[in-house]
Protein backbone atom coordinates (compact mmCIF):
# COMPACT_ATOMS: atom_id res chain seq x y z
CA UNK A 1 0.00 0.00 0.00
CA UNK A 2 1.09 3.07 -0.98
CA UNK A 3 2.03 5.97 1.73
CA UNK A 4 2.48 9.12 2.44
CA UNK A 5 5.99 8.87 1.94
CA UNK A 6 6.35 6.33 -1.23
CA UNK A 7 6.92 3.63 0.94
CA UNK A 8 10.55 3.16 2.50
CA UNK A 9 11.73 6.33 0.78
CA UNK A 10 13.54 8.70 2.51
CA UNK A 11 11.55 12.08 2.93
CA UNK A 12 13.19 15.38 3.44
CA UNK A 13 12.71 14.73 7.49
CA UNK A 14 15.40 12.48 7.18
CA UNK A 15 17.38 14.18 4.09
CA UNK A 16 20.24 16.34 4.84
CA UNK A 17 20.01 20.01 4.47
CA UNK A 18 23.44 20.00 2.34
CA UNK A 19 21.96 17.70 0.07
CA UNK A 20 18.98 19.40 -0.33
CA UNK A 21 21.08 22.60 -0.82
CA UNK A 22 22.96 21.21 -3.56
CA UNK A 23 20.34 20.01 -5.51
CA UNK A 24 18.68 22.90 -5.39
CA UNK A 25 21.89 25.17 -6.54
CA UNK A 26 22.45 22.78 -9.26
CA UNK A 27 18.97 23.13 -10.54
CA UNK A 28 19.15 27.10 -10.48
CA UNK A 29 22.55 27.55 -11.60
CA UNK A 30 21.24 25.33 -14.93
CA UNK A 31 17.99 26.78 -15.16
CA UNK A 32 20.14 30.55 -15.16
CA UNK A 33 22.47 29.46 -17.58
CA UNK A 34 19.36 28.70 -19.88
CA UNK A 35 17.94 31.56 -19.61
CA UNK A 36 21.13 33.39 -20.08
CA UNK A 37 21.81 31.50 -22.78
CA UNK A 38 18.26 32.52 -24.52
CA UNK A 39 18.61 35.95 -23.61
CA UNK A 40 21.87 36.21 -25.29
CA UNK A 41 20.79 34.48 -28.51
CA UNK A 42 17.29 37.10 -28.55
CA UNK A 43 19.80 40.11 -28.07
CA UNK A 44 21.99 38.65 -30.94
CA UNK A 45 18.75 38.37 -33.73
CA UNK A 46 17.67 41.67 -32.01
CA UNK A 47 20.97 42.97 -33.62
CA UNK A 48 20.63 41.54 -37.01
CA UNK A 49 17.06 42.36 -37.26
CA UNK A 50 15.72 38.81 -37.53
CA UNK A 51 12.22 39.54 -36.64
CA UNK A 52 11.16 35.87 -37.75
CA UNK A 53 13.66 34.24 -35.72
CA UNK A 54 12.61 36.44 -32.82
CA UNK A 55 8.94 35.89 -33.27
CA UNK A 56 10.09 31.79 -33.58
CA UNK A 57 12.71 32.18 -30.39
CA UNK A 58 9.39 33.57 -28.68
CA UNK A 59 7.01 30.71 -29.30
CA UNK A 60 9.76 28.24 -28.60
CA UNK A 61 10.30 29.71 -24.67
CA UNK A 62 6.45 29.92 -24.72
CA UNK A 63 6.44 26.25 -25.53
CA UNK A 64 8.57 25.07 -23.04
CA UNK A 65 6.94 27.31 -20.48
CA UNK A 66 3.84 25.79 -20.78
CA UNK A 67 5.04 22.04 -21.15
CA UNK A 68 6.54 22.84 -17.47
CA UNK A 69 3.55 24.12 -16.41
CA UNK A 70 1.80 21.18 -17.13
CA UNK A 71 4.22 19.26 -15.27
CA UNK A 72 3.75 21.49 -12.20
CA UNK A 73 0.16 20.77 -12.28
CA UNK A 74 0.63 16.76 -12.67
CA UNK A 75 3.06 17.27 -9.57
CA UNK A 76 0.31 19.46 -7.88
CA UNK A 77 -2.37 17.02 -8.45
CA UNK A 78 -0.28 14.00 -8.20
CA UNK A 79 -2.22 12.63 -5.04
CA UNK A 80 -5.76 14.01 -6.49
CA UNK A 81 -5.75 12.03 -9.61
CA UNK A 82 -4.28 8.92 -8.45
CA UNK A 83 -7.22 8.73 -5.69
CA UNK A 84 -9.96 9.01 -8.57
CA UNK A 85 -10.47 5.21 -8.32
CA UNK A 86 -12.03 3.33 -11.58
CA UNK A 87 -13.11 -0.27 -12.12
CA UNK A 88 -10.86 -2.71 -12.83
CA UNK A 89 -12.30 -3.84 -15.64
CA UNK A 90 -12.34 0.12 -16.95
CA UNK A 91 -8.58 0.26 -16.02
CA UNK A 92 -7.69 -3.11 -18.09
CA UNK A 93 -9.09 -1.79 -21.63
CA UNK A 94 -7.08 0.24 -24.14
CA UNK A 95 -4.02 -1.15 -22.31
CA UNK A 96 -0.37 0.06 -24.62
CA UNK A 97 0.93 -3.61 -23.35
CA UNK A 98 -1.19 -6.87 -24.30
CA UNK A 99 -0.03 -8.15 -20.52
CA UNK A 100 -2.14 -6.93 -17.73
CA UNK A 101 0.72 -7.68 -14.85
CA UNK A 102 1.52 -4.57 -12.87
CA UNK A 103 3.99 -4.54 -9.72
CA UNK A 104 2.73 -0.64 -8.51
CA UNK A 105 0.97 -0.64 -5.44
CA UNK A 106 -2.54 0.93 -5.15
CA UNK A 107 -3.74 3.66 -3.30
CA UNK A 108 -5.51 2.35 0.04
CA UNK A 109 -8.52 4.33 -0.95
CA UNK A 110 -9.05 2.35 -4.30
CA UNK A 111 -7.75 -0.76 -2.74
CA UNK A 112 -10.54 -0.05 -0.06
CA UNK A 113 -13.35 -0.37 -3.45
CA UNK A 114 -11.77 -3.33 -5.01
CA UNK A 115 -10.88 -0.50 -7.80
CA UNK A 116 -7.95 1.09 -9.34
CA UNK A 117 -6.63 4.23 -9.62
CA UNK A 118 -7.17 6.35 -12.56
CA UNK A 119 -3.13 7.20 -13.12
CA UNK A 120 -1.09 6.13 -10.26
CA UNK A 121 1.72 7.75 -8.46
CA UNK A 122 4.56 6.16 -10.43
CA UNK A 123 2.44 6.69 -13.71
CA UNK A 124 2.10 10.60 -13.91
CA UNK A 125 5.86 10.90 -12.67
CA UNK A 126 6.31 8.51 -15.65
CA UNK A 127 4.54 11.21 -17.74
CA UNK A 128 6.02 14.18 -16.35
CA UNK A 129 9.69 12.37 -17.86
CA UNK A 130 7.43 12.63 -21.02
CA UNK A 131 6.90 15.97 -20.90
CA UNK A 132 10.71 16.41 -20.33
CA UNK A 133 11.64 14.49 -23.41
CA UNK A 134 8.95 15.65 -25.52
CA UNK A 135 10.57 19.53 -24.71
CA UNK A 136 13.46 18.32 -25.61
CA UNK A 137 13.10 16.88 -28.95
CA UNK A 138 10.29 20.02 -29.93
CA UNK A 139 13.66 22.25 -29.17
CA UNK A 140 16.22 19.72 -31.18
CA UNK A 141 13.73 19.29 -34.25
CA UNK A 142 13.35 23.25 -34.65
CA UNK A 143 16.69 23.80 -34.37
CA UNK A 144 17.53 20.59 -37.21
CA UNK A 145 14.67 21.96 -39.53
CA UNK A 146 15.60 25.29 -39.37
CA UNK A 147 19.49 24.53 -39.66
CA UNK A 148 18.06 22.19 -42.95
CA UNK A 149 16.23 24.61 -44.85
CA UNK A 150 19.00 27.49 -44.16
CA UNK A 151 22.07 24.69 -45.82
CA UNK A 152 19.44 24.30 -48.62
CA UNK A 153 18.99 27.84 -49.62
CA UNK A 154 22.89 28.63 -49.29
CA UNK A 155 23.29 25.92 -52.28
CA UNK A 156 21.17 28.47 -54.34
CA UNK A 157 23.19 31.77 -53.49
CA UNK A 158 25.53 30.20 -56.92
CA UNK A 159 22.42 30.37 -59.02
CA UNK A 160 21.74 34.24 -57.53
CA UNK A 161 24.97 35.09 -58.14
CA UNK A 162 24.98 33.51 -61.68
CA UNK A 163 22.03 36.32 -62.53
CA UNK A 164 23.97 38.75 -62.54
CA UNK A 165 26.68 37.09 -65.50
CA UNK A 166 26.32 38.28 -68.94
CA UNK A 167 26.18 34.68 -69.77
CA UNK A 168 22.70 34.76 -68.02
CA UNK A 169 21.74 37.85 -69.47
CA UNK A 170 22.36 36.28 -73.26
CA UNK A 171 20.48 33.04 -72.67
CA UNK A 172 17.69 35.11 -71.12
CA UNK A 173 17.93 38.28 -74.09
CA UNK A 174 14.25 39.42 -74.54
CA UNK A 175 14.89 39.60 -78.15
CA UNK A 176 14.99 35.96 -78.41
CA UNK A 177 11.99 33.37 -79.38
CA UNK A 178 11.89 30.11 -78.91
CA UNK A 179 9.46 27.39 -78.38
CA UNK A 180 8.26 26.71 -75.03
CA UNK A 181 9.34 23.38 -75.43
CA UNK A 182 12.86 24.06 -76.10
CA UNK A 183 13.12 26.31 -73.09
CA UNK A 184 14.82 24.43 -69.93
CA UNK A 185 11.95 24.75 -67.66
CA UNK A 186 9.91 23.67 -70.38
CA UNK A 187 12.24 20.81 -71.59
CA UNK A 188 12.10 19.37 -67.47
CA UNK A 189 8.51 20.17 -66.95
CA UNK A 190 6.59 19.63 -70.21
CA UNK A 191 7.33 15.28 -70.44
CA UNK A 192 4.70 12.67 -71.91
CA UNK A 193 3.14 12.53 -68.24
CA UNK A 194 2.39 16.30 -67.55
CA UNK A 195 -0.77 16.18 -68.94
CA UNK A 196 -2.61 13.09 -67.38
CA UNK A 197 -2.92 13.31 -63.30
CA UNK A 198 -2.23 9.94 -63.22
CA UNK A 199 0.89 9.87 -64.87
CA UNK A 200 1.85 13.32 -63.43
CA UNK A 201 0.98 12.83 -59.38
CA UNK A 202 3.73 9.70 -59.21
CA UNK A 203 6.32 12.16 -61.38
CA UNK A 204 6.16 15.09 -58.67
CA UNK A 205 6.26 11.76 -56.12
CA UNK A 206 9.52 10.69 -56.90
CA UNK A 207 10.73 14.40 -57.77
CA UNK A 208 11.04 15.50 -54.21
CA UNK A 209 13.96 12.34 -53.72
CA UNK A 210 16.25 13.84 -56.43
CA UNK A 211 16.53 17.37 -57.15
CA UNK A 212 13.62 18.53 -55.60
CA UNK A 213 14.80 22.25 -56.80
CA UNK A 214 16.44 22.24 -60.06
CA UNK A 215 18.46 25.47 -60.93
CA UNK A 216 16.27 26.38 -63.86
CA UNK A 217 13.47 26.01 -61.49
CA UNK A 218 14.65 28.71 -59.50
CA UNK A 219 15.40 31.24 -62.39
CA UNK A 220 12.01 30.35 -63.85
CA UNK A 221 10.48 31.81 -60.28
CA UNK A 222 12.82 34.24 -59.51
CA UNK A 223 12.18 35.67 -63.01
CA UNK A 224 8.52 35.07 -62.45
CA UNK A 225 8.88 37.38 -58.81
CA UNK A 226 10.88 39.98 -60.30
CA UNK A 227 8.77 40.68 -63.20
CA UNK A 228 5.79 41.03 -60.99
CA UNK A 229 7.17 43.55 -58.21
CA UNK A 230 10.00 45.55 -59.85
CA UNK A 231 11.88 46.20 -63.10
CA UNK A 232 12.96 43.48 -65.15
CA UNK A 233 16.39 44.23 -65.23
CA UNK A 234 16.46 44.72 -61.33
CA UNK A 235 19.27 43.47 -58.99
CA UNK A 236 17.29 42.13 -56.24
CA UNK A 237 18.26 39.20 -54.11
CA UNK A 238 15.95 36.56 -54.47
CA UNK A 239 17.69 33.96 -52.90
CA UNK A 240 17.69 36.09 -49.47
CA UNK A 241 14.46 36.95 -49.63
CA UNK A 242 13.73 33.35 -49.74
CA UNK A 243 15.95 32.90 -46.62
CA UNK A 244 13.68 35.87 -44.73
CA UNK A 245 10.64 34.03 -46.10
CA UNK A 246 12.19 30.64 -44.47
CA UNK A 247 12.19 32.47 -41.32
CA UNK A 248 9.13 33.53 -41.31
CA UNK A 249 7.63 29.88 -42.44
CA UNK A 250 10.02 28.57 -39.77
CA UNK A 251 8.50 31.03 -36.77
CA UNK A 252 4.94 29.29 -37.74
CA UNK A 253 5.82 25.34 -38.13
CA UNK A 254 7.51 25.73 -33.90
CA UNK A 255 4.61 27.10 -31.95
CA UNK A 256 2.08 24.53 -30.20
CA UNK A 257 -1.75 25.18 -30.64
CA UNK A 258 -4.80 23.52 -29.42
CA UNK A 259 -4.94 21.31 -32.36
CA UNK A 260 -1.87 20.30 -32.35
CA UNK A 261 -2.69 19.32 -28.59
CA UNK A 262 -5.36 17.58 -30.20
CA UNK A 263 -3.59 15.45 -32.36
CA UNK A 264 -1.15 14.48 -29.78
CA UNK A 265 -3.78 13.35 -27.30
CA UNK A 266 -5.18 10.78 -29.89
CA UNK A 267 -1.30 9.80 -30.50
CA UNK A 268 -1.03 8.62 -26.75
CA UNK A 269 -4.85 7.17 -27.41
CA UNK A 270 -3.83 5.05 -30.03
CA UNK A 271 -0.88 3.44 -28.92
CA UNK A 272 -2.97 1.21 -27.07
CA UNK A 273 -2.12 -2.75 -27.99
CA UNK A 274 -5.78 -2.96 -29.84
CA UNK A 275 -4.88 -0.92 -32.55
CA UNK A 276 -1.99 -2.28 -33.44
CA UNK A 277 -0.27 1.07 -34.00
CA UNK A 278 3.24 -0.02 -35.24
CA UNK A 279 1.71 -1.07 -38.39
CA UNK A 280 0.70 2.38 -39.12
CA UNK A 281 1.12 5.28 -36.63
CA UNK A 282 4.96 5.80 -37.01
CA UNK A 283 4.00 5.89 -41.03
CA UNK A 284 1.42 9.10 -40.46
CA UNK A 285 3.76 11.79 -40.66
CA UNK A 286 6.21 10.31 -43.45
CA UNK A 287 2.55 9.67 -45.74
CA UNK A 288 1.43 13.29 -44.47
CA UNK A 289 5.54 14.80 -45.36
CA UNK A 290 5.00 13.09 -48.73
CA UNK A 291 1.63 13.84 -50.25
CA UNK A 292 2.62 17.81 -49.31
CA UNK A 293 5.98 17.73 -51.21
CA UNK A 294 4.09 15.81 -53.90
CA UNK A 295 1.62 18.26 -54.35
CA UNK A 296 4.33 21.35 -54.31
CA UNK A 297 5.90 19.32 -56.96
CA UNK A 298 2.81 19.26 -58.83
CA UNK A 299 2.35 23.10 -58.27
CA UNK A 300 5.96 23.81 -60.38
CA UNK A 301 4.56 21.84 -62.96
CA UNK A 302 0.67 23.06 -63.18
CA UNK A 303 2.24 26.65 -63.69
CA UNK A 304 4.70 25.64 -66.84
CA UNK A 305 1.33 23.78 -68.11
CA UNK A 306 -0.44 26.94 -67.61
CA UNK A 307 2.34 28.85 -69.33
CA UNK A 308 1.84 26.53 -72.29
CA UNK A 309 -1.76 26.90 -72.75
CA UNK A 310 -1.15 30.46 -73.13
CA UNK A 311 1.13 30.20 -75.24
CA UNK A 312 3.64 27.99 -77.40
CA UNK A 313 6.20 31.12 -78.06
CA UNK A 314 8.43 32.12 -75.27
CA UNK A 315 9.91 35.68 -76.03
CA UNK A 316 13.14 35.59 -73.85
CA UNK A 317 12.64 34.18 -70.11
CA UNK A 318 9.43 31.73 -69.67
CA UNK A 319 7.28 34.00 -67.23
CA UNK A 320 5.00 31.72 -64.91
CA UNK A 321 2.09 33.35 -63.23
CA UNK A 322 1.79 31.36 -59.71
CA UNK A 323 -1.66 31.51 -57.86
CA UNK A 324 -3.63 30.29 -54.56
CA UNK A 325 -5.85 28.26 -57.26
CA UNK A 326 -3.31 26.08 -57.44
CA UNK A 327 -2.98 25.08 -53.78
CA UNK A 328 -5.95 22.98 -52.06
CA UNK A 329 -8.70 25.16 -51.38
CA UNK A 330 -6.86 28.10 -52.48
CA UNK A 331 -5.04 28.68 -48.85
CA UNK A 332 -1.49 28.31 -49.39
CA UNK A 333 -1.00 28.61 -46.14
CA UNK A 334 -2.53 25.02 -45.09
CA UNK A 335 0.41 23.65 -46.36
CA UNK A 336 2.12 25.47 -43.84
CA UNK A 337 0.26 24.02 -41.02
CA UNK A 338 0.46 20.76 -42.25
CA UNK A 339 4.00 20.70 -41.93
CA UNK A 340 3.64 22.17 -38.21
CA UNK A 341 2.06 18.81 -37.88
CA UNK A 342 3.99 16.52 -39.63
CA UNK A 343 7.22 18.13 -37.33
CA UNK A 344 5.31 18.14 -33.92
CA UNK A 345 3.88 14.81 -34.03
CA UNK A 346 7.55 13.28 -35.49
CA UNK A 347 9.35 14.40 -32.77
CA UNK A 348 6.35 13.69 -30.41
CA UNK A 349 6.91 10.28 -31.58
CA UNK A 350 11.19 10.45 -31.06
CA UNK A 351 10.58 11.70 -27.92
CA UNK A 352 7.92 8.90 -26.71
CA UNK A 353 10.11 6.19 -28.20
CA UNK A 354 13.07 7.51 -25.84
CA UNK A 355 11.15 7.90 -23.00
CA UNK A 356 10.14 4.21 -23.78
CA UNK A 357 13.75 2.74 -24.04
CA UNK A 358 14.96 4.72 -21.14
CA UNK A 359 12.31 3.82 -18.47
CA UNK A 360 10.80 0.46 -19.92
CA UNK A 361 14.28 -0.73 -22.06
CA UNK A 362 14.75 -1.18 -25.39
CA UNK A 363 12.98 -4.50 -25.60
CA UNK A 364 9.40 -3.55 -24.09
CA UNK A 365 6.09 -3.77 -25.33
CA UNK A 366 6.11 -0.75 -26.88
CA UNK A 367 8.86 -1.98 -28.90
CA UNK A 368 7.63 -5.43 -29.41
CA UNK A 369 10.27 -5.96 -31.99
CA UNK A 370 13.42 -5.41 -33.62
CA UNK A 371 11.70 -4.04 -37.00
CA UNK A 372 9.19 -1.45 -34.87
CA UNK A 373 12.77 -0.30 -33.44
CA UNK A 374 14.45 0.05 -36.71
CA UNK A 375 11.00 1.97 -38.40
CA UNK A 376 10.26 4.38 -35.56
CA UNK A 377 14.18 5.82 -35.63
CA UNK A 378 14.19 5.55 -39.88
CA UNK A 379 11.03 7.28 -40.30
CA UNK A 380 11.62 10.16 -37.63
CA UNK A 381 14.89 10.86 -38.97
CA UNK A 382 13.69 10.82 -42.75
CA UNK A 383 10.91 13.13 -41.70
CA UNK A 384 13.19 15.88 -40.14
CA UNK A 385 15.48 15.65 -42.77
CA UNK A 386 12.63 15.68 -45.97
CA UNK A 387 11.06 18.37 -43.96
CA UNK A 388 13.52 20.90 -43.48
CA UNK A 389 16.36 20.38 -46.67
CA UNK A 390 13.25 19.50 -48.87
CA UNK A 391 9.72 20.49 -48.48
CA UNK A 392 10.01 23.53 -46.01
CA UNK A 393 12.77 25.74 -48.86
CA UNK A 394 10.18 24.45 -52.06
CA UNK A 395 7.14 25.73 -49.95
CA UNK A 396 9.43 29.04 -49.53
CA UNK A 397 10.41 29.00 -52.97
CA UNK A 398 6.71 28.69 -54.53
CA UNK A 399 4.51 30.73 -52.02
CA UNK A 400 6.48 33.90 -51.89
CA UNK A 401 6.78 34.38 -55.42
CA UNK A 402 2.90 35.09 -54.83
CA UNK A 403 3.28 37.59 -52.02
CA UNK A 404 3.41 41.49 -52.64
CA UNK A 405 5.66 43.23 -49.97
CA UNK A 406 9.39 40.97 -49.60
CA UNK A 407 10.05 40.08 -45.87
CA UNK A 408 12.19 42.93 -43.92
CA UNK A 409 15.11 43.14 -42.78
CA UNK A 410 18.92 42.87 -42.99
CA UNK A 411 21.80 40.80 -42.62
Amino acid sequence: MAGESGGDSATLETTPTWAVATVCFCLIAVSILIEHGLHILAKYLSRKRRTYLIHALNKIKSDLLLLGFISLLLTVCEKPIANICIPKGVAHSFLPCHSLTSEEEEESKCEEQDKLSLISRVGIQQLQLLIFFLAFFHVLSSFLTFSLGIAKMRRWEHWEAETRTLEYEFSNDNRRFQLIHQTSFGRRHLKFWSEHRLLRWPACFLRQFYGSVYKVDYFTLRHGFIVAHFAEESDFNFQKYLKRALEKDFGIVVGMRLWIWIFSVLFIFFNAFVFRNYFWLPFIPLLMLLIVGTKLQGIITKMCLDSSDKSHVVQGTLLVQPGDHLFWFDRPELLLHLMHLILFQNSFQLAFFVWSWYKFGLRSCFHRKTEDIVIKLIVGVVVNFLCGYVTLPLYALINQVNTIIPPQGKD
